[in-house]
C-alpha cells in the first residue's frame, strides 16, 4: 500500500474523515501539525516549532504574514528531512497551502505528487475585500498586504499540479491560468448523522441554564451560527435584524452560536469584541432577556439547535462558505442567507430555502417574520435543503469516493484532473471572478 503524508498546522481539519479512511484501507498515514494539531488513533503526529528559539527577528509590517509562513515552511521541511532520514519517503503529499507549511515541498520532495488545498485565493476586487464598507476602511499599505499574502497562495498552484477547493466560489477566486489544475470537492457531510431527527432518547429540548429558559420544538427560535462573532459572517446585520424582529414576533427568542475572537477581519472601533459592541448600539432597542449568547458548543449540540431552529439566519460576505450553513441544511432548517454567491451556490430561493440582500436587516426581519408566522408553509424549504445536501455533498457517497478516487490516480501516475473542470451551467451567472 502507500505512504502518504498530511500536512496540516491544526491536523486533522478537514481531513478528518479522509485520513482515517486512507489508514483504513491499509495506507500507511503519517501526519504533521503545530502545538494545536490533534492525533487520529494509528496515524502518527510529528509536531513541527516554527521558532524553536522563541525568538522571531523583527520586520517590516507588510512582511510579518510572510515571515511567519516562511518559518512554517522550514520547520516542516526540517520534520520531513528528519522523516526520511528515519525511512519514511512518502508516496503523495496532502496538505493545506494557505500557511507556508508546503513552501519547500518541491524542492525536498521532487517528482512527488502533492495534492494542496487552495482554500480561497486572496483578491482585491470582486470577492470579500471591501464588500461591506461600514467597518472596512482600508489604507494602501492594507491592499498591498493582501497582494502579498496572494503570492503565496500563487507560489503554491505553480508548484503542484493538483489544487483542491470545496465549492465552486471558491473555485472561482483561483487566476484563470490555473483553474485546469483545480478540482471542486467538499469535505463532506455525513447525512446518515446529521439529520433532522432527534437520537434515541431526547426530546428535542434545549435547556439554557444559564438564563434560566427551556427551549421546545415548535417555539419561534431563530438561531445564529458562526465561528466568531463578526462582520464578515453578517453578525452586525444580525443583530440589528434582531432588533425590529422582536417587535414583529414578541414570542420569538435568539440561539446564537460563537465565540468572541478577531476573526477574519478587524476588530470594532474600540478595541474590543463585537458582541459588546452590537449590544451597546442596540442597547435601547432590543429585549437582551430574548437574546442567548451560547458561546462555542460541541458538534452534537450544534445539531440539537439546528433541530430546535424554527429559522435560521446564515449571512456571508463574498468569502469561504462555513460548514455550518450545510450542517443547517442537513437538519432540515429553514434557512434565511445572504444573497451571496458563497451561498446562492447552495440556496435556490424559494426551493430550498430565501435569500436576502446582505445589508438589508429590514428585508431579513421580515422574511424570518413570516417563516416565524407561518411554519408549515415552508415545510417543503425544509425538505428540499436537507435532499440538496445529501445529493451533492453527502460525505459517503459522493464526496469522500471523489477524493479517494483523485489520490489513487495521482499515485498511479495519472495527471488529474484530466481535462479542465467548468461549473454547472446554472452556477456561472452567480459566480463572480475576482482574480
Amino acid at each position: 500500500m502507500s505512504k502518504i503524508l498530511f500536512l496540516h498546522q491544526n491536523f486533522p481539519g478537514q481531513y478528518f474523515h479522509l485520513a482515517q479512511a486512507l489508514r483504513d484501507r491499509g495506507d500507511t498515514v503519517i501526519a504533521i501539525g503545530l502545538e494545536t494539531a490533534s492525533e487520529l488513533t494509528g496515524i502518527p503526529l510529528h509536531r513541527y516549532d516554527p521558532a524553536p528559539s522563541g525568538i522571531i527577528p523583527e520586520c517590516h509590517p507588510l512582511l510579518s504574514d510572510s515571515q511567519t509562513k516562511v518559518l512554517r515552511g522550514a520547520a516542516v521541511a526540517q520534520t520531513i528531512l528528519k522523516l526520511m532520514g528515519e525511512g519514511f519517503e512518502p508516496d503523495l503529499v496532502i496538505g493545506h497551502s494557505g500557511w507556508g507549511e508546503m513552501l519547500a515541498l518541491a524542492d525536498i520532495l521532487p517528482g512527488v505528487p502533492v495534492i494542496h488545498h487552495q482554500e480561497f485565493v486572496y483578491n482585491v476586487k470582486g470577492a470579500d475585500y471591501g464588500f461591506d464598507k461600514e467597518f472596512h476602511h482600508p489604507t494602501w499599505m492594507d491592499v498591498t498586504g493582501v497582494r502579498i499574502r496572494r503570492n503565496f497562495q500563487l507560489l503554491a498552484l505553480d508548484s503542484f499540479t493538483c489544487a483542491t477547493t470545496s465549492t465552486w466560489w471558491q473555485w472561482s477566486s483561483i487566476p484563470t491560468a490555473y483553474r485546469d489544475r483545480a478540482v471542486v470537492v467538499h469535505e463532506g457531510i455525513d447525512t446518515t448523522k446529521i439529520t433532522p431527527e432527534e437520537p434515541p432518547g431526547e426530546t428535542g429540548e434545549i435547556t439554557l441554564s444559564r438564563d434560566g429558559v427551556v427551549l421546545r420544538p415548535g417555539d419561534e427560535v431563530v438561531t445564529f451560527v458562526s465561528r466568531n462573532l463578526e462582520p464578515c459572517r453578517g453578525f452586525h446585520i444580525f443583530m440589528r435584524m434582531l432588533a425590529l424582529l422582536q417587535q414583529l414576533r414578541p414570542n420569538m427568542r435568539a440561539i446564537i452560536v460563537g465565540r468572541d475572537g478577531k476573526g477574519y477581519g478587524s476588530p470594532p472601533p474600540d478595541g474590543g469584541d463585537w458582541r459588546t459592541f452590537m449590544m451597546r448600539e442596540l442597547s435601547s432597542r432590543i429585549d437582551s432577556k430574548r437574546v442567548h449568547f451560547v458561546g462555542q458548543v460541541p458538534h452534537s449540540v450544534l445539531h440539537r439547535v439546528f433541530r430546535l431552529s424554527a429559522c435560521h439566519v446564515y449571512l456571508t460576505v463574498p468569502f469561504i462558505l462555513s460548514w455550518s450553513m450545510l450542517e443547517a441544511m442537513a437538519c432540515g432548517c429553514v434557512v434565511v442567507g445572504s444573497a451571496t454567491p458563497p451561498v446562492q451556490e447552495m440556496i435556490r430561493h424559494a426551493e430550498n430555502g430565501l435569500l436576502v440582500d446582505f445589508l438589508d436587516h429590514e428585508a431579513l426581519a421580515k422574511t424570518v417574520a413570516k417563516v416565524l408566522a407561518n411554519p408549515k408553509d415552508y415545510m417543503h424549504l425544509r425538505r428540499s435543503a436537507r435532499q440538496t445536501v445529501v445529493d451533492r455533498y453527502d460525505l459517503h457517497s459522493v464526496c469522500l469516493p471523489k477524493q479517494i478516487e483523485m489520490i489513487d490516480r495521482l499515485l498511479r501516475g495519472d495527471i488529474y484532473p484530466a481535462e479542465p473542470l467548468r461549473p454547472p451551467a446554472e452556477l456561472e451567472s452567480i459566480l463572480m471572478n475576482g482574480a
